[in-house]
């Protein structure tokens, strides 16, 4: 196993050689060397904790104002330097949801599926890595594209006689769907990941499957992962497990369902959270040839029936949609800043709960413009943000970019019904507070709910460390400081690899200093 010590050896070794070419004397050889280097200085010295360069159009070789890496001890950071304003469009990689139900999709269905936009980040190689260890023939074409070749019903232990050990990082998109779909085959599966998917819930899930007659385990104690399954198979049933804590524990036994060789009835016993992500794991069912009964209101307890004859069947062919949850960066900083950002990939036709942030910075006062497959944000200079109180319930996710534009606007914003940070992967609440009141806000903290005071006339604190927590969303979330005026440091930057490793790249393509 490569480790990650080991890892940042490779990355400065390269980084190394890739700055020894650049200080060579300026033939017109050694710019088109320096122009085709540059991206690959540009994302591994943030990694790695050398100065960063990039070209100007002429090729021209300067210190770029977002990355100025530094190490310190083991972590390395990042300096955002001042934006003054974002301005122009952005294509945004493919969306992490979307991908590894994909992936899982596309290898229990008859057929071959070519998937393409599949995001390049850890969790779907981490998917990726678990599909091919379970002997699922995946084809790649290229980093965002791949075929896979499905099992045509539940996928079996390669190795029958001792368990097979699957290890998923902090992929909560992996592990949950994959603790559901190995229940109904045949074999026996160990499923663990990093220390803080050890931290994770799971027990709403696994007790789920095993009112369904699994045999499946998780940790007592906490009810997080290690998750132990001896399957063999299972026959249909009714199943009724909480939607309070995570929509991922519905989504996973749903893909799960059409596996089995009965009826299955799912019904939730308080309430469901994040319903727009359960629609986006019903409608993608429905592309593979299952359909879906859902009876009650999807925004209550609802309850969902899946018949014994509903079979997946590849679509061919599928694109996945840009990741609605990353465009709340772009479309907040335009919000801040009063430029004029084009997100493409998601819009008025998109599948994702998470365009909705879109309006949410309408309410605060941007403009914006929608296109099916696009979102236009800007805003008069001369209109403020303004506090807002918002139910995130449905939008979690983008709801942390929120706890930063917060910070620019007059009056608090109370983010409402976001319980789930706490389960995310790192305690977002927590997170938010502490990172908020280095910058100068008050926060109030409260259970599922927070309130943000901004600080007084929006002056940001300059040059704050900000932690990361080895979450992904809170580096991106917390580089719109930046939009402020002042510099703000990174911890981490490279946990971004999650799902956006190229954020801070296309962030400072965009920026004006």
């Amino acid at each position: 196993m490569i480790t990650h010590s080991f890892a940042k050896k490779v990355i400065r070794l390269i980084l190394t050689t890739s700055i020894a070419l650049v200080t060579v004397a300026p033939t017109l050889s050694t710019m088109v060397q320096i122009q085709s280097l540059t991206p690959v200085v540009l994302i591994l010295s943030a990694l790695a904790g050398a100065q960063a360069f990039t070209t100007d159009r002429f090729g021209s070789m300067r210190s770029s104002p977002l990355a100025l890496a530094t190490t310190t001890g083991a972590t390395e950071t990042l300096t955002v330097k001042p934006i003054k304003s974002l301005d122009g469009t952005v294509t945004l990689p493919g969306s992490k949801s979307l991908s590894n139900r994909c992936l899982l999709l596309a290898a229990l269905s008859e057929g071959k599926t070519r998937v393409n936009n599949l995001l390049d980040s850890d969790d779907i190689r981490y998917m990726l890595q678990a599909l091919e260890q379970l002997a699922v023939p995946v084809e790649r074409h290229s980093d965002d594209s791949v075929t896979v070749t499905g099992k045509a019903g539940p996928i079996n232990s390669p190795t029958p006689e001792k368990v097979c050990e699957l290890f998923l990082g902090n992929a909560g998109t992996a592990m949950r769907p994959l603790a559901a779909a190995l229940c109904m085959g045949k074999g026996k599966f160990l499923l663990d990941g990093v220390s803080r998917m050890r931290e994770r819930p799971i027990a709403d899930l696994v007790d789920g499957l095993k009112q369904l007659g699994a045999d499946v385990s998780c940790v007592e104690e906490s009810g997080c992962p290690p998750v132990t399954i001896n399957a063999n198979g299972l026959q249909g049933g009714c199943a009724s497990i909480s939607g309070k804590m995570s929509s991922q524990f519905l989504s996973s036994l749903l893909m799960a369902a059409p596996l089995v060789d009965g009826d299955i009835n799912i019904s939730i016993k308080d309430e469901l959270i994040s319903a727009p992500y359960v629609a986006l794991t019903i409608g993608l069912m429905k592309k593979f040839g299952v359909n879906v009964d859902i009876e009650g209101d999807m925004d209550g307890a609802p309850s969902f029936k899946i018949a014994s004859s509903e079979k997946y069947i590849s679509p061919k062919s599928i694109l996945v949609e840009g990741d609605a949850s990353s465009a709340s960066y772009f479309v907040a900083g335009a919000a801040i800043t009063g430029g004029t950002v084009t997100v493409r990939g998601c819009g008025s036709e998109s599948v994702q709960g998470d365009v909705a942030f879109a309006n949410v910075m309408e309410q605060m006062g941007a403009t914006v413009t929608w296109a099916p497959e696009s979102i236009t944000v800007t805003r008069d200079p001369s209109v403020k943000l303004k506090g807002v109180d918002v139910d995130c319930g449905k939008i979690p996710d983008a709801a942390m970019t929120l706890a930063v534009a917060a910070l620019f606007a007059e009056g608090p914003t109370t983010i409402r019904n976001v319980y789930s940070w706490r389960l995310k992967e790192t305690e977002r609440m927590k997170a938010i507070v502490a990172e908020c009141t280095k910058l100068g806000a008050i926060v109030e903290e409260f259970e599922d709910y927070c309130i943000i005071h901004p600080p007084k006339d929006n002056i940001i604190n300059d040059n704050v460390l900000i932690e990361t927590y080895d979450d992904h969303r809170m580096a991106m979330t917390f580089s719109l400081v930046a939009c402020g005026g002042v510099s703000v440091i990174i911890n981490d930057p490279g946990c971004t690899g999650k799902t956006f490793p190229t954020y801070f790249e296309m962030l400072e393509s965009i920026s004006s200093h």
